[in-house]
């Protein structure tokens, strides 16, 4: 299964792209769909939507993990950051993509074990998980990080659904 995990911004949206094999992952591609601040909002809407677009039709991910929001103290900032998340949803779910969303903390706990982790924290578990990974900013590897949450949590429901559908318990009995 290929997965995109997606760190939306509106300056700069990081993606990372990562296969899942049984229990092993591996670095695909990442990087940053920056918009030029110049443009109007819209346009530099616009731009994040082309170059998302752009990303999962090259990569074709079967599913899309988006961070959730995180709320600042700027009330425009979190206006602008809120519609750059808009897109982040809309451009994979628009290409038949499954969207799951995630929590800051629960990704950060996921990857590093720690809810509170700092970006360096983050950026080293980010190459270990996925060794080899050139890492293109601290964008891409909070994309990254995203997509290998998902990938943990995506397989811990897959193996609930399975258990609750009886699948696989014909050893138990």
């Amino acid at each position: 299964m290929r997965l995109i995990g997606l760190d939306p911004g509106l300056r700069n949206t990081g993606w990372g792209v990562i296969d899942v094999t049984d229990n092993r992952l591996s670095h695909v591609a990442n990087g940053v769909v920056s918009t030029d601040a110049r443009r109007s909002l819209a346009e530099r809407l616009v731009q994040l939507e082309e170059g998302l677009a752009a990303v999962i039709e090259r990569f074709a991910p079967g599913e899309a993990a988006v961070e959730e929001t995180f709320v600042n103290r700027n009330p425009g900032s979190t206006l602008k950051l809120g519609q750059a998340r808009g897109i982040a949803l809309l451009v994979p779910a628009r290409a038949g993509l499954a969207v799951a969303e995630y929590p800051p903390n629960l990704i950060k706990k996921t990857v590093v074990g720690s809810g509170h982790a700092a970006k360096e924290q983050i950026q080293m578990m980010v190459r270990t998980l996925l060794p080899g990974c050139a890492i293109t900013n601290a964008d891409a590897a909070d994309a990254l990080a995203v997509a290998i949450c998902h990938a943990h949590h995506r397989s811990a429901r897959m193996m609930i659904a399975r258990s609750a559908a009886g699948v696989g318990t014909e050893a138990l009995r």
